[in-house]
């Protein structure tokens, strides 16, 4: 791995939608890349490949989600899981982050960005993945 990490690339990952953000730490900027698609948790691993491969990224950080006090929910196990498999696939630096809020946020984003017709499902889980890899990003400056 380059010291430090440059290329990063962020998910937040979803039982049925997993969305992909791209950043570098030279900027500190993040943007929204895609959505992939999920099957009962399992993600599209080809999917992933090919934008592991286009990117070529350092590091990896996945969104963990936790309830407000804290306390595991059933989906983060599961998000750690995703962490886990992305790491022993890839054999990059893989980083969990918490993720209290993103979709919240995410939503109102994009409905601020671009009004009701914007709030589209793949838009929202994309530009989550941005605002879970900025705010990693936030924190490694």
């Amino acid at each position: 791995m380059k010291n430090p990490p440059e290329i990063v690339l962020g998910f937040d990952y979803g039982t049925k939608r997993i969305g992909v953000a791209v950043g570098q730490t030279v900027t500190q900027t993040a943007r929204p890349l895609t959505m992939i698609n999920a099957v009962n948790g399992m993600p599209q691993w080809d999917d992933i490949k090919k934008i592991i491969a286009a990117w070529h990224p350092d590091a990896i950080v996945v969104g963990i989600p936790y309830n407000m006090d804290g306390s595991e929910q059933p989906l983060t196990q599961a998000a750690k899981q995703f962490a886990e498999s992305l790491k022993e696939k890839y054999e990059l630096p893989v980083h969990g982050i918490d993720e209290r809020l993103s979709s919240v946020a995410a939503k109102d984003k994009v409905f601020t960005d671009g009004g009701y017709k914007a709030l589209k499902k793949t838009q929202i889980d994309s530009v989550a993945a941005q605002l879970i890899l900025q705010n990693w990003l936030d924190q490694f400056s």
